[in-house]
């Protein structure tokens, strides 16, 4: 369970107040006045408003410090509220400019002195080189505080911003993807039309047939135009897509599960033993569907090639009733683990993104005897995955 800042900066300043008030009792066995009431208050007001060195340090800072020059003033040992004032300073310097933190650490050195001067037989120089270091420490400790919180929303900006130009490009190449399935869809719609014109007198069963096909295929064409303006349209996005294995140039024919075979063969050919297997009944997918599947395994095994060089792999597709599943799994250890455990490696996101755009799941991971796996599961038509069938389990 997480603590709110609030309540550790009450808990400091309840812990700040019972020690002032535990060395309290020592002040006359020092030579100092025992704490009266007025003491006891000045004590509190010192030390209670560290809860609020959060929200307002400099303004907490100033409070603090004046009422620590009353207090000296009266004459109570100075010791007591010494731990307050040098947190405000730490608080200040992690919190606010140096042009702000520096000359309120040169404040509380100057208190310090007034306190050494208002002291009966106290070493000046002493006081002085206290008066200098201690403030000089805790403002160097709360420099280095501020600089490296600087840093990490620094570095986490320049990785969200990296993040999203990444993923702007792979949500673009997805995008001209989907539009190519959309041109195929459209023409076999403009051939089946064309057949059913022909042949509308003579031959009414095939006109039939391809105004069948005209229906079917509209149906995924429309749903396929609708995932592609998801993609244009998603103000956050995510992901990053395959690449390295296939080497599809953009006039290249849309892949597709008949041509696993060619990527496993230059895959083997690049040095890494791969074993294709295929079960159930293949049947005609959505090319939409087929280029989710393809670009997974894709991914998946140029990252064995980049990461795990070397380890056998196989690469399993199964036909099933109402959805596919596709899984590469090798028996390499070490680079791909440690890019799922730091969230690296923007084509694993890349395969999520895909796997989600057709209403499928996928899991990416280590196995348990060793190596790793990519798993892949799509319904089998482009309707079923608007409506969230078998596959979007």
């Amino acid at each position: 369970m997480r603590i709110r800042p609030l309540v550790v900066d009450a808990l400091i300043a309840v812990a700040l107040t019972a020690v002032a008030v535990l060395l309290g009792q020592e002040s006359a066995q020092q030579g100092w006045p025992e704490l009266d009431a007025a003491g006891y208050a000045l004590v509190a007001l010192v030390n209670l408003p560290a809860v609020l060195r959060g929200k307002a340090p400099f303004a907490v800072f100033l409070f603090v410090h004046s009422v620590w020059i009353v207090y000296v003033t009266a004459g109570y040992w100075p010791v007591l509220n010494t731990f307050a004032p040098m947190l405000a300073v730490y608080t200040v310097a992690s919190l606010r400019p140096t042009r702000v933190s520096l000359p309120c650490a040169a404040l509380m050195g100057a208190v310090w002195i007034y306190a050494g001067l208002l002291t009966e037989g106290a070493g000046m120089a002493a006081v002085v080189a206290q008066a200098t270091g201690f403030p000089l420490v805790l403002w160097r400790f709360g420099y280095a505080a501020r600089r490296t919180a600087e840093l990490a929303r620094q570095l986490k900006r320049e990785q969200d911003e990296r993040a999203r130009r990444e993923v702007a490009e792979e949500r673009g190449r997805i995008a001209r993807e989907l539009h190519d399935v959309v041109a195929h869809h459209m023409s076999v719609i403009s051939v089946q039309a064309g057949l059913a014109t022909f042949v509308f007198g003579s031959d009414p069963a095939t006109a039939r047939a391809a105004l069948g096909t005209i229906a079917g295929t509209s149906g995924e064409a429309l749903e396929e135009l609708r995932r592609m303006l998801r993609v244009l349209r998603a103000e956050e996005t995510e992901g990053e897509g395959a690449g390295g294995v296939g080497g599809d140039g953009p006039e290249a024919p849309m892949p597709g599960l008949a041509r696993l075979e060619e990527m496993v063969d230059r895959v083997r050919a690049g040095g890494v033993p791969v074993e294709l297997r295929v079960t159930g009944t293949p049947r005609p997918l959505a090319p939409g569907i087929e280029l989710c599947a393809y670009r997974v395994v894709q991914e998946a095994l140029t990252n064995v090639l980049k990461h795990a060089h070397g380890a056998s792999s196989a690469v399993e597709l199964a036909y099933r009733e109402r959805h596919i599943e596709v899984s590469v799994s090798n028996d390499g250890q070490g680079a791909i683990q440690d890019r799922v455990r730091t969230g690296s490696g923007h084509g694993l996101i890349g395969m999520r993104e895909r796997a989600k755009l057709y209403g499928g799941t996928i899991s990416i991971g280590p196995l348990s005897e060793g190596g790793f796996a990519v798993r892949l599961t799509l319904p089998t038509s482009a309707q079923a995955a608007a409506r969230g069938d078998d596959g979007a389990e």
